[in-house]
């Protein structure tokens, strides 16, 4: 049990190296993250501790207890996931399997056509663009938190059935197949 809980909080002892074009400014507990991409803000938890020396950002605790190292850790990659959005962005891609199923983008708006009587219409939120060529959909942004959340919800109007495989999946996502019912001989 002990090398389990040693383990967990590693990820929050390694430093952050800044690429360059990248700065982090510390305003009491407010992370502000400004790259080439945009500026992203994270507010730490009050029992962390985040300094900034010469291009290397480092995250502590205040004690050992259990709630606190877990808070080290994701304090850590929260920063962490803000520097790399900021610098070079997160992209989901998606793909549309199934007859008739495509994917266009109209203004600031994705319209489906996922085998329903209605065509599906979803906004494309502030922070993301979504670009779609019929079968695929491309969803990219800074923020690693909102591009996921974005590209499960579009894969939620028609998740991927495990007969025929239909619907919205990730790209190389795997969908178990199961065999259809079988008529037996009496």
């Amino acid at each position: 049990m002990r090398g389990i809980l040693r383990i967990m909080s590693r990820i929050g002892q390694s430093p952050i190296i800044l690429p360059e074009g990248v700065s982090v400014a510390l305003e009491g507990s407010l992370v502000k993250v400004k790259g080439s991409k945009g500026t992203l803000q994270f507010n730490v938890h009050k029992d962390m501790s985040v300094t900034e020396i010469e291009g290397v950002v480092t995250v502590q605790r205040k004690s050992d207890n259990r709630e606190q190292k877990s808070l080290h850790g994701t304090t850590r990659q929260m920063i962490n996931n803000m520097i790399v959005g900021v610098s070079q962005g997160f992209t989901k891609e998606l793909e549309i399997i199934g007859v008739g199923y495509q994917a266009q983008v109209q203004g600031s708006r994705l319209k489906l056509q996922l085998g329903y009587s209605h065509d599906i219409y979803f906004d494309m939120p502030d922070g993301v663009v979504i670009t779609a060529n019929r079968t695929e959909i491309k969803v990219e942004g800074i923020d690693k938190q909102l591009v996921g959340a974005v590209s499960a919800k579009i894969r939620s109007f028609r998740p991927p059935e495990p007969y025929k495989g239909k619907g919205v999946r990730y790209k190389g996502e795997y969908v178990r197949s199961k065999q259809g019912k079988t008529v037996g001989a009496k």
